[in-house]
């Protein structure tokens, strides 16, 4: 499959959107709606449509790219990931599916013309969660597998609701549900693995067939903020003491159980916040994850009695707030895996099947559609920080790997 004359690479697109949002000290922040996610769906946009794609919008900020197909009465197959990144994030995380997408497009156009079923590529407008308390809001309107009952008076650290960011990047609010696509036939993504397995087995593409659910809750313990100096050790009530006990206890846990359940505290707000007042009220977050449903529920019933029963010696309070809840999902489509693995048999490309612990779009479009995961590696596991690094060859390889996916279904067999 060679493409004639000048052609598109994804490491060159990458480029072009990392310089977007760059932080002045390292990494990368695109938050939904603001300033820097704008600017880098724009030129999303204006890449697509120097690639020869017919590019649009949808109500919440999607960005499509399309190459029509001669059969416009038959579904869609869709590549994409998400824009936003989080706070002090690395450049390749959902951005490269997206350059990838688009640079696929551009050879399969260039070099083969009109295909007979349509390809798309999808810039989701979020994915991460890092602005406002809700995830996935890109493929979850799409889908409809996420129902984000009142999610447009959720607000983010300035107190911002999701309904004044929209209408102040130049959307309305109420049409979010009519994002809804109904007409995808299968749906796949090229991403980074966010971990070490493919460097670690020495393997150049990782063939998803599993994706971790995931819940993430806020924990808010609640205690009397009093003198440091004055109120002796036993009369307190240290809200600090008691969730920093908490923390461990759930590290422990975690440990304990294994089969691959993992369990985070990523952020931690302490107040008053003084150096001689002790600590009234703390709010740490809780991210726990597996790949069986039943294994999440037990672990977090089985945390939150012992976090009670810190509580009662510390004579605080605690209250859990779940904000997030993925179930695991579907399986990634069995074809597709296998049609993935003759692509890199015949290519000559060392794969193997992974599961993945980071939540993806492509676990969305497993519940209503086909779906299929691409991963190249991350040079010792790094992501979600500016180190985060996938060589260009490795890119390479993936974007061909993805080509090839698409040109079988658009341009070769019957269906799927």
């Amino acid at each position: 499959m060679e493409a004639h004359g000048e052609r598109l690479h994804a490491a060159d697109i990458l480029s072009q959107l990392a310089a977007i949002g760059l932080e002045p000290d390292g990494g990368i922040t695109r938050l939904l709606y603001d300033p820097a996610w704008r600017q880098a769906q724009q030129a999303v946009a204006r890449i697509m449509g120097e690639a020869g794609l017919s590019v649009s919008t949808d109500a919440i900020g999607n960005v499509y790219g399309k190459l029509e197909g001669t059969d416009r009465d038959a579904p869609s197959f869709v590549t994409g990931s998400h824009i936003d990144s989080v706070r002090f994030g690395g450049q390749y995380d959902g951005a490269l599916g997206i350059a990838a997408g688009i640079a696929a497009l551009s050879k399969l156009k260039q070099s083969f013309g009109q295909p007979r079923r349509t390809l798309e590529v999808v810039s989701f407008c979020e994915e991460e969660g890092s602005r406002f308390p809700l995830a996935y809001w890109g493929s979850g309107n799409v889908t409809g597998c996420k129902p984000f009952a009142g999610s447009l008076e959720a607000a983010d650290a300035q107190g911002v609701s999701l309904r004044e960011a929209m209408a102040g990047a130049g959307y309305d609010p109420s049409a979010h549900r009519d994002c809804r696509r109904t007409d995808i036939e299968a749906f796949v993504e090229l991403h980074i693995e966010q971990g070490a397995v493919l460097e670690r087995e020495q393997r150049e593409i990782g063939i998803v067939n599993a994706i971790f659910g995931q819940r993430r809750y806020f924990v808010d313990v609640e205690g009397r903020s009093d003198h440091a100096g004055t109120t002796p050790m036993q009369m307190r009530e240290d809200a600090l003491a008691a969730a920093a006990e908490m923390i461990v206890r759930l590290r422990k846990a975690a440990l304990e159980t294994g089969d691959g359940l993992v369990a985070t505290v990523g952020m931690l707000e302490v107040s008053p916040g003084i150096a001689n007042v002790i600590p009234g009220n703390v709010r740490f977050s809780l991210d726990i994850r597996h790949r069986e449903e039943t294994a999440i529920e037990d672990f977090c019933d089985r945390t939150f009695l012992s976090f009670s029963a810190i509580a009662a010696q510390h004579r605080v309070t605690a209250r859990y707030t779940c904000w997030l809840s993925e179930l695991p999902s579907p399986p990634m489509d069995a074809e597709l895996r296998e049609r993935l693995a003759r692509i890199c048999d015949a290519s000559g490309y060392a794969h193997l099947e992974i599961s993945s612990g980071a939540g993806h779009d492509a676990g969305l479009f497993a519940r209503i559609c086909k779906a299929a995961m691409i991963f190249v590696p991350s040079r010792g596991g790094i992501s979600h920080s500016p180190l985060e690094y996938t060589a260009p060859e490795e890119i390479e390889r993936g974007c061909d790997v993805l080509t090839q996916l698409l040109y079988q279904l658009a341009y070769g067999e019957e269906g799927l």
